[in-house]
């Protein structure tokens, strides 16, 4: 019964010492030594050796595109989704399953990920830079880990290999689980909008400024002064810019402008006739008062003329009539307005009396 006993004894000794040695084994990451075969190592090494390959038996591989459609499927998701890195727990070690070595805690659940989170944002993590590198978040991938610090995606996996273990770098928190977040770029593209903006802003206010340092002069009798002077040697410029000092190209087009005139009146002058000048005008009227014209030949209506008073007859006997008289060269008479309508209604060039036929002028009597 002792030898049992202490046979029993013994190999729980050596289980717990080979449980121990993996653990540590398992946590300084050379599971590729062996205390029991130290030369194991070699082994494997020869195993992971290079071996010459020979080109005959090389084949090319043809590229499908699967893998370029895997990759914009993979594009088409959210960016800004987050996740967990290392979803599944890694296996339990043997001292661990023996409950000699406490074992690493669950993964966290969401409720615990989002308090996780708001204890980062309350130590503000993600607006100061990056403690490994000590440069901002920007744009690139961001990881939180399970103790609310938070890292570049790339310093953080830089740091595990360097250390050769996983441990945090801030507070060496062991076997931590991480996150990835995007709350960095989140505050970034905040950080940048509100730069452009205040550019923009900046941009308006210094033109809207230079705008009203144009037109609202100074207090200051000094800049006033200068104000004004500024004002006025930019009137002065505007008048001499205005000016046309091609005065050769002037006097062609009032040439040209008056030739056009004298071509206009000539050609009046064919339709008309030669004038008539005020002498001839009397003659014409003394013809037309002997003919005794007393109607208008067009609206049988009376007419009113000078000769009425000089008969002695008073104009009052007369009816009234607000039309004028008008006077033809041929020593006709009309009323103004009847003459008018018959001129509209006349097709040719030049009108004709509607008495005698023949091209007129005509002359208003007072």
């Amino acid at each position: 019964m002792l030898k049992i006993g202490s046979s029993s004894k013994r190999d729980s000794v050596a289980l717990t010492a080979v449980a121990l040695q993996d653990h540590i084994l398992h946590n300084l990451q050379l599971q590729n030594l062996s205390l029991a075969d130290p030369f194991k190592s070699k082994t494997q090494s020869k195993k992971n050796s290079y071996k010459p390959v020979k080109k005959e038996t090389v084949r090319a591989v043809v590229d499908t595109g699967l893998k370029k459609t895997s990759r914009h499927q993979q594009k088409n998701e959210d960016p800004e989704k987050e996740y967990v890195l290392d979803p599944c727990p890694q296996p339990l070690t043997l001292a661990q399953q023996l409950g000699l070595v406490e074992p690493p805690a669950m993964p966290l659940t969401t409720e615990e990920w989002e308090h996780v989170k708001q204890r980062s944002i309350k130590q503000g993590d993600s607006v100061q830079p990056c403690a490994i590198c000590r440069e901002e978040f920007a744009l690139q991938p961001q990881v939180l880990l399970s103790c609310s610090h938070v890292f570049h995606k790339a310093c953080l996996k830089a740091f595990e290999r360097f250390a050769g273990k996983k441990t945090c770098p801030m507070c060496r928190k062991i076997q931590y689980q991480t996150r990835v977040i995007h709350d960095g770029a989140r505050l970034f593209k905040i950080k940048c909008a509100t730069r452009i903006q205040a550019f923009w802003r900046g941009h308006i206010v210094r033109k809207w400024y230079k705008k009203l340092r144009k037109t609202v002069p100074p207090k200051d009798a000094k800049l006033r002064k200068k104000f004004f002077e500024e004002k006025f040697s930019e009137i002065c410029q505007r008048l001499l810019n205005s000016y046309d000092t091609r005065i050769d190209e002037l006097f062609s087009e009032i040439d040209s402008n008056v030739a056009e005139s004298q071509n206009v009146f000539q050609q009046l002058d064919k339709k008309l006739g030669p004038g008539i000048d005020e002498v001839e005008w009397e003659k014409i009227q003394m013809q037309a008062f002997r003919q005794d014209i007393v109607d208008c030949p067009i609206c049988i209506m009376p007419l009113i003329y000078p000769t009425h008073l000089q008969e002695g007859i008073p104009q009052a006997s007369y009816p009234s009539c607000s039309s004028k008289t008008v006077l033809l060269s041929c020593s006709h008479m009309f009323h103004s307005t009847c003459v008018q309508a018959f001129e509209d209604f006349s097709l040719g060039e030049r009108p004709i009396c509607p008495l005698c036929r023949s091209h007129y002028q005509k002359k208003i009597l007072n």
